[in-house]
């Protein structure tokens, strides 16, 4: 080393580099734990516990629901001194509580395990919607405009790469020791990684907050309302996600209960999603340094719907050809669109509002979000009741439904939003 660079301040692109790595470091613990909680295994986890569609429906909705939590939390955002500390509060909460649901059937009695994991579930992700909030602004920030979308599609394939790993893995197991065992031994990792996570975001930056210019809550709640073109594309989204959740979070629900898919084949159809979604990520994140969000998100839809159309296959052909090729598309389509949704609200909107824009967005699309698997979920129920002639309603029929009105909205009303 050279004495001479001694007490000498660190260089911005070194810090920046080095604040880079911190984020994607933090995000193998956090993809370890999502994937062994969610998707299929969450739907596992919760028929386990004796819950029926409109349960899983339920809890797979108020994830999104939640969100209006966030118009609160920009508001009061304005008022904190530190957005690390905030987020080591809400984000470790929200790793605690949601792997603490694998206590649940060592700890309480049988009847009312549904009801405790519904209501440690919703404390959860309370703290996880206004944990995400503050990390969207900080993560902001971090990552410079310039490299925004390469850096989210690199560190979008590594880390679902490591998850399509963990899905694979975590279906064998499922396979092989089926109930009470089987989720013990997958909620061991879950609880080192809550831990490991947590710890990992004392490491985060605190950077200076740009707060906004305006003082009073009503004044700052009006301003996303008052750009309209961040509207009108938040108001479709909202509606294409009402339309796409009646059917897309309950994928799991249609393959473990209606179809008897096993854990391992569904994981797998999973882990091919993943990957598909990984090369997706890359291309989507290069493509973002040429075409605008807005362009591209408009793109992203019609591939999710030709994912809901691919389940009419069924009707002809082998089952797993139809889910294979639905969750190919699915995966294309979906983490562009995640990926390209947000890039439009850190992206587009202005950095001192940038915490309300946040919200807006993150509430009008959380409640149709939410609204969309509830109806979806009571469907399947109603559904359950049809003659056994009739069951292709719920195997396929519902489905090539959702797709052919999510194709028909993105061609009309979809074209003159998103692409204006």
């Amino acid at each position: 080393m050279n004495p001479s660079s001694l007490g000498k301040p660190r260089r911005k692109g070194s810090t920046q580099r080095t604040n880079l790595s911190i984020a994607t470091w933090e995000g193998v613990p956090a993809i370890i734990l999502q994937t062994l909680l969610g998707g299929p295994f969450l739907t596992g986890f919760l028929l386990y516990l004796g819950a029926g569609s409109r349960h899983i429906g339920f809890v797979l909705a108020i994830t999104t629901f939640v969100n209006i939590a966030q118009i609160g939390a920009a508001y009061w955002m304005q008022r904190i001194r530190s957005r690390k500390r905030a987020l080591l509060l809400f984000v470790g909460g929200h790793r605690i509580l949601w792997s603490a649901t694998g206590l649940i059937p060592f700890i309480f009695p049988k009847e009312w395990w549904v009801s405790v994991f519904i209501g440690l579930y919703t404390v959860a992700f309370i703290c996880n919607t206004i944990g995400g909030m503050i990390w969207t602004s900080l993560i902001g920030d971090i990552v410079p405009a310039k490299v925004r979308g390469r850096y989210f599609g690199i560190r979008n394939t590594i880390l679902n790469a490591l998850g399509s790993v963990c899905l694979f893995g975590g279906g064998i197991l499922l396979d092989r020791y089926p109930g009470e065992t089987g989720f013990l031994i997958l909620f061991i990792p879950v609880w080192i990684c809550a831990i490991a996570n947590t710890v990992i975001y004392f490491f985060y930056p605190d950077l200076p907050f740009e707060r906004s210019t305006e003082k009073s809550f009503s004044r700052m709640f009006i301003k996303p309302f008052q750009d309209r073109v961040f509207l009108k594309a938040t108001i479709f989204l909202a509606a294409w996600l009402l339309i796409q959740t009646l059917i897309v979070p309950l994928y799991s629900y249609v393959m473990l209960d209606l179809l008897k898919v096993s854990y391992q084949m569904v994981s797998l159809i999973t882990v091919l999603q993943t990957l598909v979604m990984m090369g997706g990520f890359y291309i989507w994140g290069n493509l973002n340094a040429r075409y605008s969000n807005k362009t591209l998100l408009f793109w992203t839809l019609p591939v999710i719907a030709l994912s809901c159309l691919s389940w009419g296959l069924m009707s002809f052909a082998p089952v797993l050809v139809a889910l294979f090729l639905s969750h190919i598309f699915l995966g294309i389509g979906v983490g562009g669109f995640n990926q390209l949704a947000f890039n439009f609200t850190i992206g587009d909107t202005p950095k001192s509002e940038r915490p309300m824009f946040i919200a807006v967005y993150s509430a009008l699309t959380g409640v149709t979000s939410f609204i969309g698997p509830l109806i979806g979920g009571w469907l399947y129920e109603k559904m359950e009741t049809l003659s056994e002639a009739m069951v292709w309603i719920s195997t396929y029929g519902f489905q090539v439904t959702v797709g052919a009105v999510m194709l028909l909205l993105t061609f009309t009303l979809g074209r003159r939003v998103l692409l204006k």
